[in-house]
């Protein structure tokens, strides 16, 4: 399994055949490598409604008949802009051919604004597991520190966590760095923080916070193999 770092939430997985990506902000993002044409995922994972997360998956799902995940709100929204779609919600976890995906709880928002300033409700904030070819990837969304951390980390060991760092919208670094020492998790990884002035944080900074060699700073286009 290959696991690449592309700016603000936005992961990349690769896994035998299948390329994955999750919370695709690619244009407006200015920390992000991708262009999006360049992309062609099988399947796309979005953890919740957010503007900086759905991002470019409707264009993205049209051009390469991807699958996208995401909860029954999300989902069904994306569905009626003629996106192929899975949806299902938190706590449910369903076996793909390409692997397992569960959604856990996030302590967020979930909207999406339209271009004439409509706020669509999107369900409830999500944070995606990933499993396959026995490893388990977790990826928090935007969320809030909260203490069902440890009951994720404890029945789902997870090699890689990917954890919102950026304050004032979701975990701070001394938060984040709580939520990793819950989750328990081998590698973590600070996503959600340098993409605008409000979410401004120092990633080495926060990785200082973490056991020794728990946290890794991914930049924009950072890859590593589990």
């Amino acid at each position: 399994m290959k696991i690449s770092y592309h700016g603000h939430s936005v992961v990349k997985i690769v896994t035998g055949e299948t390329t994955i990506l999750i919370d695709p902000f690619i244009n407006g993002n200015p920390l992000t490598d991708l262009k999006e044409e360049n992309e062609k995922p099988d399947v796309i994972l979005v953890s919740h409604g957010h503007n900086d997360h759905v991002g470019d998956t409707v264009s993205l799902a049209k051009r390469n008949d991807s699958l996208v995940i995401a909860n029954f709100e999300t989902s069904t929204f994306l569905g009626w802009q003629g996106v192929k779609t899975h949806g299902m919600h938190i706590g449910g976890a369903y076996q793909f051919d390409f692997g397992k995906v569960k959604l856990t709880q996030a302590f967020h928002g979930s909207s999406y604004e339209t271009e004439d300033k409509q706020m669509i409700y999107c369900g409830m904030p999500a944070g995606i597991l990933f499993m396959a070819e026995g490893k388990t990837v977790y990826h928090a969304g935007d969320t809030a520190l909260f203490s069902d951390m440890k009951l994720i980390g404890e029945r789902h060991p997870i090699d890689i966590a990917f954890l919102p760092i950026g304050d004032n919208f979701t975990m701070g670094p001394e938060d984040a760095a709580y939520a990793a020492k819950l989750l328990g998790a081998k590698t973590v990884v600070p996503i959600h923080y340098n993409t605008f002035p409000p979410i401004k944080q120092d990633p080495h900074s926060f990785v200082e916070m973490l056991e020794e060699g728990q946290g890794k700073v991914m930049e924009p286009g950072d890859s590593l193999e589990l």
